[in-house]
């Protein structure tokens, strides 16, 4: 088993910034390939980044692309989502996500293990 743990959301102003953090812990950590997505109030989960074992790999939803950057410290068992030119559109629950396989995924049923979630709220 693996446990995420996601933290760093909060509340900001339209145009700043946020460091979402998702820490793993449990099973190995190795060989994981690791997502970010997103869940607004009644709307479905969405894909939002999603980066490989080495971080060789990284992929972004077109709404985020040139936004936000995904990154990991497999030392710190740790991915991260940096989140700049925030948008009050960006708001939501961000859960972060760790497939078994080392493979770009951009849907949800292709991740093993899920984080509880951190809300991010951008104010207009």
């Amino acid at each position: 088993q693996v446990q995420l743990v996601e933290s760093g959301g909060g509340l900001v102003q339209a145009g700043g910034s946020l460091r979402l953090s998702c820490a793993a812990s449990g099973r190995t950590f190795s060989g994981y390939a690791m997502g970010w997505f997103r869940q607004a109030p009644g709307k479905e989960r969405d894909f939002v980044a999603a980066i490989t074992w080495v971080g060789e790999s990284t992929y972004y939803a077109d709404s985020v692309k040139g936004r936000f950057t995904i990154s990991r410290d497999n030392a710190e068992n740790t991915v991260y989502l940096q989140m700049n030119s925030l948008k009050p559109e960006d708001t939501a629950v961000y859960y972060c996500a760790a497939t078994l396989r080392n493979t770009i995924l951009v849907h949800t049923r292709g991740y093993n293990y899920w984080g509880q979630g951190t809300p991010v709220t951008v104010s207009s």
